[in-house]
């Protein structure tokens, strides 16, 4: 396998989120540059042009087409909705017209680039692996494969990487030739204790009022108006979703008094591996009300990836694959 050598790291990122992957690469203090972002959510371009301090503006991977420019990583963590085991799991087959379905856009993108990345990273639930969905995921592979990419992938569960949130996430990366990437060889890292993530004094606006949960709590199992997945954090927390007040799967915080609490949106995004400096630049453009949480910060935290998991993936390909001029 041929070993790239650059001055600096040339990224794409589609269904770029708050980017992850370019927080990452800055933690990781490597020399790089963004050729493109596509990112339709407008509260997403508006979060990630904060924390980077750039001036994107909405637009979709559909009808897009790749700078013409070398790239050495293309990443896309495509919309995991209709592969999500707690969604109406409706798949993502090509030309099913399902938001999962636009990973396929990815292939069209890669087939029409005059300049095909060496690297391409996908992330998504674990549920693409089931049975009923299976069938899109293969066919991606296929699809890579004929693009000429040999694809690696592996669930990859966060608490195995210093983050105490188990949350289980299929990563597939390919290369542009022979694929020399070895999961066995990812740095593992002893997780963190909660406390470390965990805010002292919050707000009472995060307090458990809802009776079907705190109904639930009380171990009365045959009370079926809370229909989802309701843990108390202990060691660690659960997926952190996108709706964390009204679906609340990462867990819920026991306060020791009869009481508990949601995790907080700051927390959220310590889980997900950004700083208190993210999140503080974050509520400049969204701050905080007294009564209120904010539905837009808790959704961005659940549809982002785990910046710890995508550092030892930078690190593995680094190690032996990619090196960079002094």
């Amino acid at each position: 396998m041929e070993v790239i050598i650059i001055k600096i790291l040339k990224i794409v990122e589609l269904f770029g989120g708050i980017g992850a992957v370019r927080k990452a690469i800055i933690n990781l203090q490597i020399p790089y540059k963004v050729i493109d972002y596509v990112e339709i959510d407008k509260n997403c371009v508006k979060s990630y042009n904060k924390l980077y301090q750039e001036n994107y503006q909405p637009k979709s991977v559909i009808d897009y087409e790749l700078p013409n420019e070398k790239i050495d990583i293309l990443m896309h963590g495509s919309p995991c909705q209709d592969f999500s085991r707690v969604g109406l799991q409706k798949g993502g087959e090509k030309g099913s017209g399902t938001r999962s379905s636009l990973l396929f856009e990815t292939i069209r993108i890669i087939e029409h680039a005059k300049h095909k990345p060496k690297w391409v990273i996908w992330e998504n639930v674990k549920g693409v692996l089931d049975k009923n969905m299976r069938a899109a995921f293969f066919y991606y592979l296929a699809e890579m494969n004929r693009l000429g990419y040999e694809t690696k992938y592996q669930l990859l569960n966060a608490k195995d990487f210093g983050i105490p949130q188990n949350r289980e996430r299929i990563f597939a990366i390919s290369y542009l030739g022979e694929n020399n990437f070895d999961f066995n060889h990812l740095e593992k890292k002893e997780k963190k204790a909660i406390n470390e993530f965990l805010e002292v004094d919050c707000s009472d606006k995060y307090i458990v009022k809802q009776a079907s949960m705190l109904k639930y709590i009380q171990d009365d199992k045959s009370n079926k108006k809370f229909k989802g997945r309701l843990n108390i954090v202990q060691e660690f927390c659960y997926t952190i979703s996108t709706k964390q007040m009204r679906i609340p799967n990462a867990g819920i915080v026991d306060l020791k008094n009869g009481k508990y609490r949601y995790l907080t949106e700051r927390e959220c995004f310590r889980l997900m591996g950004f700083s208190d400096n993210d999140f503080n630049k974050l509520r400049e453009i969204y701050p905080e009300k007294e009564n209120k949480t904010s539905s837009i910060l808790y959704k961005q935290a659940g549809n982002s990836i785990v910046v710890d998991v995508l550092e030892v993936i930078l690190k593995e390909i680094f190690k032996n694959k990619i090196q960079l001029l002094e």
